[in-house]
């Protein structure tokens, strides 16, 4: 196999780890957010979650973006 194709795999497992076991955090941020919406603590919270949700994306964006281009060149 190519070497684009092993790090295409090793990205997409290593960011998927990275994604699962950050995501039991950020739903007690999200609880806590929830609990006490009007604590300074709280903006602080949603703006992690919002990062985690960016970056999930990005790194979804990039997975698709190196599979099709992984493909196109075998």
């Amino acid at each position: 196999m190519h070497l684009l194709l092993w790090i295409t795999i090793g990205f997409i497992i290593s960011g998927f780890i990275a994604l699962t076991s950050m995501k039991s955090s950020m739903e007690n941020k999200l609880a806590y957010i929830k609990a006490n919406s009007e604590a300074e603590e709280s903006s602080t919270k949603a703006k992690s979650i919002i990062w985690w949700v960016v970056s999930a994306t990005a790194w979804g964006i990039a997975s698709m973006f190196l599979i099709v281009w992984c493909f196109h060149r075998l």
